[in-house]
C-alpha cells in the first residue's frame, strides 16, 4: 500500500497564478475529496511576508480542513514556533487537537528567513534560544498546571485530547536540532536526508531512555498525474518552475539544506532534473511496484498558483486509476 499525500502552500504569483480565494476554496474541497477517496495525509507549510501570499496561517487551514474530513491526517511542516506567543500557541494547538481528534501533527521549526523575524519583532540570532524556551512553555502548559512565566500567570484550558500532548516533532538540519528533539522527548524531522543527524537523534534518545519518533523528510519529489505529460508540462510548467526558483533563492546551498531544492532555470531543465514529476497512471503503478509498500506519492496540485481545474484533473486521475488499484 503506497502512502498518498496532498501538499499545499497556497502561494500564487500575481502575474499568472490563480486568485487566492479560488485556491483556498479548492484546497478545502480537495481535502474533503482526499478524505473520502483514501489519501493518507495532507501537508501544510508556513511562511510570512511573501509577495505571492504563501500560506501564513496553517493552523487555521488545518482546522478548516479537519472540520470537513473524518479520517485523513494532517502534518504542518514546519510551524515557525518562535514567531508565535507560546501561550497562545499552546491554546491553539490544544483546540486544533480537539477539533481534529488528534489527526494533526506539527513540526516546530525555527525557519531560515531573516525577513520573517523582523516582521514579528523577533531577533533572528535568538531563534534557537526562543525555540527552547517555547518548547518548555508548551509542554508545561499542556500538563494543565497553573504556572508563572515572564511575569504572567498561565493556565491553558481546555486540555488537548491527545495525551500527554498533541503530536509534536522538532524540525532542524543541525546537531542542535537532533539533540533538542531528544532532550524534550519529542519526535525529530530533519530537513534533509542526513544519516548522521538521524543516528545522533536515535543515540541520544537511547541514552535518555526515550522512545524515538523519527520522521524522515522524504525525497522532496512532487508529483502530478496526467494521461499526457507533455501537455501537462506545457500547461503548468511555469507554475512549477516559479515554485522551484523561489525555494532555491531562499535556500543557498552553503546556508540551508533541504530535500526540496532545485537548480533548474528553465522548464526543460526542471523536467529533466526530476524533482517535479508528471507521471501517467501506468507510471505511478510501476513506481509503486518498484518501491514497495512504503512508496510515497506527494501530490502538489495547486503548486505555484496552478489553476484549480488542472489540479483537480491530476488528483481525480490519481484517485481513480492509481490509488483505487493499490
Amino acid at each position: 500500500m503506497a502512502i498518498s499525500v496532498l501538499r499545499f502552500d497556497l502561494r500564487a504569483p500575481a502575474r499568472f497564478g490563480a486568485k487566492h480565494a479560488e485556491l483556498y476554496e479548492a484546497a478545502l474541497e480537495l481535502a474533503s475529496f482526499a478524505d473520502e477517496r483514501g489519501f493518507d495525509s495532507i501537508s501544510l507549510s508556513e511562511h510570512h511576508g511573501v509577495d505571492d501570499g504563501f500560506l501564513p496561517a496553517p493552523l487555521l487551514v488545518a482546522a478548516a480542513m479537519a472540520s470537513r474530513t473524518r479520517r485523513i491526517s494532517f502534518g504542518i511542516s514546519a510551524l515557525l514556533a518562535p514567531l508565535y506567543d507560546p501561550v497562545k500557541l499552546a491554546e491553539d494547538l490544544a483546540v486544533l487537537d480537539l477539533i481534529s481528534r488528534g489527526r494533526v501533527s506539527t513540526t516546530l521549526g525555527m525557519g531560515y528567513r531573516r525577513e520573517e523575524y523582523a516582521m514579528f519583532g523577533r531577533a533572528f540570532e535568538d531563534r534557537g534560544k526562543l525555540l527552547d524556551e517555547w518548547l518548555e512553555v508548551l509542554l508545561r502548559a499542556w500538563r494543565g498546571e497553573r504556572f508563572e512565566w515572564q511575569g504572567r500567570t498561565v493556565q491553558v484550558t481546555p486540555a488537548p485530547g491527545t495525551k500527554p500532548h498533541p503530536p509534536i516533532f522538532v524540525g532542524g538540519q543541525s546537531k542542535r536540532g537532533a539533540l533538542r528533539a531528544a532532550r524534550f522527548g519529542l519526535g525529530f524531522q530533519p530537513a534533509s536526508n542526513d544519516r548522521a543527524m538521524e543516528q545522533l537523534y536515535l543515540a541520544e534518545c537511547k541514552q535518555r531512555g526515550i522512545t524515538p519518533q523519527l520522521r524522515p523528510p522524504g525525497t522532496g519529489e512532487m508529483i502530478w498525474v496526467s494521461r499526457d505529460p507533455d501537455r501537462t508540462w506545457a500547461q503548468i510548467g511555469e507554475h512549477l518552475l516559479y515554485e522551484a526558483r523561489v525555494y532555491s533563492a531562499w535556500q543557498p546551498p552553503t546556508q540551508q539544506s533541504s530535500t526540496v531544492h532545485s537548480r533548474a532555470t528553465s522548464v526543460d531543465e526542471l523536467r529533466r532534473e526530476g524533482l517535479f514529476k508528471v507521471l501517467t497512471p501506468a507510471q505511478c503503478l510501476e513506481r509503486a511496484a518498484a518501491q514497495g509498500p512504503y512508496a510515497a506519492f506527494v501530490l502538489y496540485p495547486l503548486c505555484g498558483g496552478t489553476p484549480p481545474a488542472l489540479a483537480w484533473e491530476s488528483v481525480r486521475l490519481y484517485a481513480d486509476e492509481v490509488l483505487a488499484k493499490l
